[in-house]
């Protein structure tokens, strides 16, 4: 459709301020390939992440590194001072969110772990003005109530600012027993009210309507047993004083078609629940709770599941304004005309890139734009005078000639199974060369950790770390891995150290189907579960991979769940989850043990470089020390172990984090770089398909 006057003038204003705001900027995707950038460059943190307005337009608030760790800054938009409001040194604030104009909530963990950030002994709960007043503690975090001598950790979680107040919040926690009750709490004063006093059963999820009160309840039948025998139902009721009426009930082995609240819906009435109802995959709909039943279809594809579906509320009203998807790459949809229109406009102004609105009642707008390549950068738009102003890029010192592209692929597994992945070839790649490749694992292996973006996960990280020095990266999702459809979800149960593995080959594979992976100089990598398969691998897959780099690794599930220096080994339910991941029924132990690499030490075949944490409550440090203690006896020790003190599931520190990746250049260059015996042998090994 053509643009009238007033429209062209509107889009070319917004280009000419775009312009002079970047025409500074390094980065053209014709640029020449650069020299690599140190691993430091490719492993720093953001300078600026998550960056968000407050409701007034006034002040932006963005998470960005001081003391090693990510804090909380906010920026006054009006000065253009900036101020630090938090400086932890062992701990990063993981999520933050506004409370109207006024105040912020946080809380802490850690980013640095292999499938996202964790709270560990972080979490807690705290708020603090935007001017770095007011701080206040409304909950210690995991470790503080360790070092109390607490046996019970109880948590308080934010869920939402409380509509029309500037000055509260509600949040979830297990304060008076095991079970999680809703609260109303004050940031002044830290007093908090309890909304959830009369539970109309054993409730383990509560959700809030559009208007904060709490109207819909999941209840199980009972307090603490495996998914298998748990019936539970849907309660929901009209008003925060109402009587709860059951919406719906799912019985183990019933075939009605199951759902999960994500929202109420736009009349505050009926919900928004996901649903794999009569698919593969499942999506989003509208659930009608007079008729009981599944209504419009709101949005659904046919790989990626609901979990990658995110809701897009407008900041000022909460309204449901839009959908993004997490598939190959990131998409967005805006269902109201007002979003869609402006989305539609700015996304003209960068191409091939993920444009978000964040839109306030002032008239200001926060726009953020990125690609695999281009590293987020932040604008601020004026609604009224319809100008973009240039804030700041996530990255100072990496652009786009420093990153390559994120590829997406198809795994087509040797039983049939068609799983969404990724590789990277060097920006040198030229048709025909026989690269020297790593497949990268990711951790879980029950999450999706690598996800299309700018260095934004562990695996995409070592991907372009790797790339930049002239290897190829496979990036491969496997059986178990969630957000993909049920059938490769499914496919994983019982599967670990087995399909799980054949789906590690079968990447290599493919890398060597496609042309550009050489067969005789393929190694695989990973951490926590990643770490686990590398490990598994020097026994099984010696034929496919040359070498392998293992981190944070598990050699023996038994023990692992077994010992308290594990963080989870004391929860019946997460330990029934991992049993079911192995396979193993009651206490028959063999099918685990038939894949602890610990237990098969003297088969291994392969160079390994191992390394650790030995503060690591995940996967404690007794793993790697029986692991390196088996290889050591069956004569076979590892080329490299390195275990670094104070470090947990994941270096935090960034010099360790840079000597990790110094050390596992230097080990993949000595296996299958250009310098390499592999090199001057290639196409020997029997890695071919």
């Amino acid at each position: 459709m053509a643009c009238n006057g007033s429209k062209r003038r509107w889009i070319a204003r917004i280009s000419v301020v775009l312009l002079l705001g970047l025409v500074a900027l390094p980065g053209s995707a014709d640029s020449p390939v650069p020299a690599p950038l140190p691993v430091a460059s490719y492993l720093a943190p953001a300078d600026f992440a998550q960056v968000s307005l407050s409701a007034d337009g006034r002040f932006l608030a963005a998470l960005s590194p001081v003391k090693g760790k990510r804090n909380l800054l906010v920026l006054d938009l009006e000065t253009m001072k900036s101020r630090a409001l938090t400086s932890f040194a062992n701990f990063d604030v993981v999520s933050y969110n506004w409370i109207g104009s006024e105040f912020l909530v946080f809380s802490l963990g850690n980013l640095d772990t292999p499938s996202g950030a964790e709270l560990g002994e972080g979490g807690g709960l705290f708020a603090v003005r935007h001017d770095a007043s007011g701080f206040r503690k409304l909950q210690p975090t995991v470790g503080e109530q360790r070092a109390e001598g607490s046996k019970i950790i109880r948590k308080l979680e934010f869920m939402a600012a409380v509509p029309g107040s500037g000055t509260e919040v509600l949040a979830s926690g297990n304060l008076r027993n095991r079970r999680t009750d809703v609260y109303r709490v004050n940031l002044v004063t830290g007093e908090r009210k309890l909304l959830t006093a009369d539970k109309p059963g054993i409730v383990s999820d509560w959700f809030i309507d559009r208007e904060g009160a709490v109207r819909a309840a999941l209840v199980q039948n009972k307090e603490d047993a495996p998914d298998a025998e748990l019936e539970r139902s849907v309660l929901i009721r009209d008003s925060a004083e109402g009587p709860w009426r059951e919406v719906a009930r799912f019985a183990p082995g019933d075939k009605a078609p199951r759902w999960t609240i994500r929202d109420f819906a736009s009349d505050n009435r009926n919900l928004i629940v996901s649903s794999a109802a009569g698919r593969a995959t499942s999506a989003l709909y509208l659930y009608d709770v007079e008729k009981k039943a599944l209504g419009e279809m709101l949005m659904g594809h046919p790989r990626y599941d609901a979990s990658e579906m995110r809701l897009q509320h407008d900041a000022s009203t909460g309204a449901l304004v839009g959908i993004s998807l997490r598939g190959e790459r990131e998409v967005l949809s805006y269902s109201d005309p007002s979003h869609a229109a402006l989305h539609a406009e700015l996304q003209k102004l960068f191409p091939d890139q993920v444009v978000r609105l964040q839109r306030t009642s002032s008239g200001k707008a926060l726009v953020t734009s990125y690609s695999d390549r281009k590293p987020h950068s932040y604008h601020l738009y004026d609604e009224g005078s319809k100008t973009l102003r240039p804030l700041m890029r996530s990255r100072r010192g990496v652009d786009e000639r420093h990153l390559v592209e994120m590829r997406p692929f198809l795994l087509v597994t040797r039983d049939g199974l068609e799983i969404p992945s990724y590789y990277f070839l060097p920006a040198s790649y030229q048709s025909g060369q026989k690269l020297p490749t790593v497949v990268h694992i990711h951790g879980g292996p029950h999450v999706r950790s690598d996800t299309w973006g700018p260095l934004g996960s562990w695996g995409v990280k070592e991907a372009q770390i790797l790339a930049s020095r002239g290897y190829a990266v496979v990036l491969p999702n496997f059986r178990m891995t969630p957000g993909l459809g049920s059938r490769i979800y499914n496919s994983g149960w019982g599967e670990y150290g087995r399909k799980m593995s054949d789906d590690h080959e079968d990447a290599a594979r493919w890398a060597v189907q496609q042309g550009f992976a050489d067969p005789a100089r393929i190694c695989i990598s990973g951490s926590s579960y990643g770490g686990s398969a590398s490990l598994w691998a020097t026994i099984r897959s010696a034929e496919v991979f040359r070498c392998a780099s293992a981190g944070l690794s598990v050699s023996d599930k038994h023990k692992q769940l077994s010992t308290p220096q594990t963080d989870y080994s004391s929860s019946d339910s997460g330990v029934d989850l991992w049993k079911r991941i192995l396979g193993v029924k009651g206490d028959d132990w063999i099918r685990s043990d038939e894949v602890a690499p610990a237990q098969h030490a003297a088969r291994s075949a392969i160079p390994l470089f191992i390394w650790a944490g030995a503060a690591d409550r995940r996967t404690p440090l007794s793993e790697t020390e029986r692991m390196v203690e088996a290889l050591n006896k069956a004569g076979k020790p590892p080329e490299i172990v390195m275990i670094k003190a104070d470090e947990g599931h994941g270096y935090g520190k960034r010099e360790n984090q840079i000597e990790l990746y110094d050390t596992m250049l230097r080990f993949f260059d000595r296996h299958i770089g250009p310098g390499s015996r592999a090199a001057s042998t290639a196409g020997s090994a029997p890695a071919a398909p």
